[in-house]
């Protein structure tokens, strides 16, 4: 027998083809499309800072920072997804031509009260499954602290925490890391 789709089913094709067109960013969770809440000026301020660390870093090596307009694949054995992460490292690029990418090596989420939920959940769980992906880090965007997912030789994934805006994320992974006074730098934390 052969399973249902359910009523509101979009293809991939259509998904990626709308997506193009679209004025708003829509997550895609194996055929349903989900808008995107809206980011404050200080959650885009941190994801910029950390592209323009972490990019300055990469300048002439083989890994290329990419921003929150770029989507992350994930193929699961029944279905497919797209996330936007706010940013993403990749060592062996998508075509240019692709408007997402297969391979992230890092991944950064800051999170926000509208999606701590789901990227604490479904969107950690989904990312931790990609065999490339080597650190994923979610920022929080009211106080200094970034929690950081770093993939074990063995295996698996241990968890760091940096808390102080004296921190630095070594990122050796991609010859770069991440002092978290530069991801920071103008954020205004209410006291």
């Amino acid at each position: 027998m052969k399973a249902l789709r359910p009523p509101n089913f979009i293809s991939i094709a259509d998904y990626l083809a709308g997506e193009e067109l679209s004025d708003v960013k829509h997550e895609y969770l194996g055929g349903a499309v989900h808008a995107m809440a809206a980011a404050t000026n200080q959650h885009n301020t941190i994801a910029t800072s950390a592209i323009l660390s972490i990019g300055s870093q990469l300048r002439g090596k083989p890994c290329q920072p990419f921003n929150s307009d770029t989507k992350v694949r994930i193929e699961f054995p029944d279905h497919v997804r797209f996330y936007y992460p706010d940013a993403l490292v990749v060592c062996r690029p998508n075509p240019a031509s692709d408007h997402f990418q297969d391979l992230p090596v890092v991944i950064i989420e800051v999170l926000s009260a509208a999606t701590r939920r789901s990227d604490l959940g479904e969107k950690r769980d989904a990312y931790l499954t990609i065999p490339s992906l080597k650190v994923l880090l979610f920022v929080e965007p009211d106080f200094p602290a970034v929690t950081v997912h770093r993939r074990k030789c063995e295996g698996g994934f241990a968890l760091e925490y940096h808390s102080t805006l004296e921190s630095t994320i070594h990122l050796p992974e991609i010859d770069a890391s991440l002092p978290l006074a530069e991801l920071y730098e103008r954020v205004e934390f209410a006291s």
